[in-house]
C-alpha cells in the first residue's frame, strides 16, 4: 500500500493539493474535480464525515467498475482510505449494484485485509443496492444507504449528505485513480476506461487516452457489420460514427450527446434507431422513481409515441410532439435520470430522421 503510505506521510491538506495538482476528475460521468470535492467536504463544519464509493453502475453498456472490482479492488479500497485520511472520515460505504451481489464476498475479503493492514481507524461497509438505476444519483444513493427509498432531492452531499453530515461520493474508477495519482509522478489524467459493446466482435473494457482516434477504437472493437451509429449509454444520446474524429468530451458534446462514463455501444446498419430508442425508452419508463411529474409521466408518453410510430400509425406531427416532449422532460425533471431521458430522442431525431420516416411510411400493424 505504497500510495496510502505516501499519503499518510503528508498532511491531509497536502494530499488534497496533490490530487488537485494531478488533475483528477470524477469518472462517474460528471467529471467534477475530485480534489475540489474533497476540499469542500473537509472544510465543512461537522463532527463526522463519510465516504461513499459509488459502485452502483446501473447504466446499460457500462461495466468498467465491475472490471476493477473483479481485478483490482485493493487499489480502489486504498483510494478510499486515502480519501478518509484527507477529509478526516472514520466511516465509509461501498454501494454495490444489486446485480453485482456475486462479487460481494470476495470484495469483502479484500476490504477487510486492506483496512487491517492500513492500521487506520476506518470502517468500510458494503451496502448492496436493490436494483434501482436512480440510486446511482448522488442524493438518491445517500437516501438508500440511510434506509429510505432512493429518490433524488436538491441537497448537496458534500456538505449535507449521510445523516446530514458532509459526505464525499466518488465512483470506483475515481477512487482507484486517486491511489494511482498519489503514487505515480507520471500518472496521466487523460487516460479513460472505455466500456465497448453492441454489434461488435470484441466487447470489453479498454483503456485509451482522451483524443484517441475513433478509427482506432473501431479497429479494436471489430464491428460485425458496417457501423451506423454509436450510443454513449442510455443517457448519452446517439450520434453518427465519425472515423476521423478524436474522442474528447468536446467532440461528443458538440453532437448534443454526453460522454458520461465513456461507454460506447456500437450500432450497425441493420438496426433502426427508432427500435434502439424504443428499447431505451422502456428502460427509462421502468427506472423512473416517480418523484417528479415530468419524468414519471413523460417517460410513459415517450414510450407511447414510439409504440405508435413503430406500429405504422405514426404521423409527421408526432415527431414534432415527441421532440417537444423530450425537451420538456429534460428541462423540468429533478435529477439526471429525467434530465437525460430525452437525449436518445433528440439526438436520434437530429441525426437519423430517415429511420423515423421509414416507420412513418410503414403500413399499420398491431402495436
Amino acid at each position: 500500500m505504497y500510495a496510502l503510505d505516501k499519503a499518510k506521510a503528508m498532511q491531509p491538506e497536502e494530499v488534497i493539493a496533490l490530487i488537485e495538482k494531478k488533475g483528477l476528475v470524477g469518472r462517474g460521468g460528471a467529471a467534477y474535480p475530485t480534489g475540489r470535492k474533497w476540499r469542500a467536504c473537509r472544510a465543512a463544519q461537522a463532527d463526522e464525515r463519510f465516504i461513499i464509493c459509488n459502485a452502483d453502475e446501473g447504466e446499460p453498456g457500462t461495466f468498467k467498475d465491475k472490471f476493477i472490482i473483479m481485478h483490482n479492488p485493493r487499489t480502489m479500497v486504498e483510494g478510499m482510505l486515502i480519501c478518509a485520511y484527507a477529509i478526516g472520515a472514520k466511516r465509509a460505504f461501498i454501494y454495490l449494484r444489486g446485480e453485482y451481489g456475486y462479487l460481494r464476498e470476495r470484495l469483502q475479503e479484500h476490504v477487510d485485509d486492506v483496512v487491517a493492514k492500513s492500521g487506520m481507524d476506518v470502517s468500510i461497509e458494503i451496502v448492496r443496492g436493490a436494483g434501482a438505476y436512480v440510486c446511482g444519483e448522488k442524493t438518491a444513493i445517500v437516501q438508500s444507504i440511510m434506509g429510505f427509498r432512493g429518490c433524488p432531492d436538491d441537497s448537496h452531499p458534500t456538505v449535507h449528505g449521510l445523516w446530514g453530515k458532509p459526505t464525499v461520493i466518488n465512483n470506483v474508477e475515481t477512487l482507484t485513480c486517486a491511489a494511482q495519482a498519489m503514487l505515480y509522478d507520471d500518472w496521466n489524467p487523460d487516460m479513460r476506461m472505455f466500456s465497448l459493446s453492441g454489434n461488435i466482435t470484441n466487447p470489453g473494457v479498454y483503456e485509451f487516452p482522451l483524443g484517441v482516434k475513433m478509427s482506432t477504437v473501431v479497429d479494436i472493437a471489430r464491428p460485425k457489420n458496417r457501423l451506423k451509429a454509436m450510443s454513449f449509454g442510455c443517457f448519452g444520446g446517439i450520434m453518427p460514427v465519425d472515423y476521423g474524429a478524436s474522442i474528447t468530451s468536446d467532440m461528443i458534446c458538440k453532437e448534443n450527446c454526453q460522454h458520461g462514463a465513456y461507454s460506447v455501444i456500437f450500432i450497425d446498419e441493420k438496426q433502426n434507431i427508432v427500435d434502439i430508442s424504443y428499447s431505451i425508452a422502456k428502460f427509462y419508463t421502468y427506472e423512473s422513481c416517480g418523484k417528479c411529474t415530468p419524468c414519471r409521466e413523460g417517460t410513459i408518453r415517450v414510450l407511447d409515441f414510439l409504440k405508435k410510430i413503430r406500429s405504422g400509425k405514426g404521423e409527421v406531427k408526432d415527431l414534432a410532439d415527441l421532440k417537444e416532449l423530450a425537451r420538456h422532460i429534460q428541462d423540468t425533471s429533478i435529477c439526471g435520470l429525467g434530465q437525460s431521458a430525452g437525449n436518445h430522442i433528440l439526438t436520434g431525431l437530429e441525426h437519423f430522421m430517415p429511420d423515423y420516416i421509414e416507420y412513418l411510411k410503414k403500413k399499420p400493424t398491431k402495436a
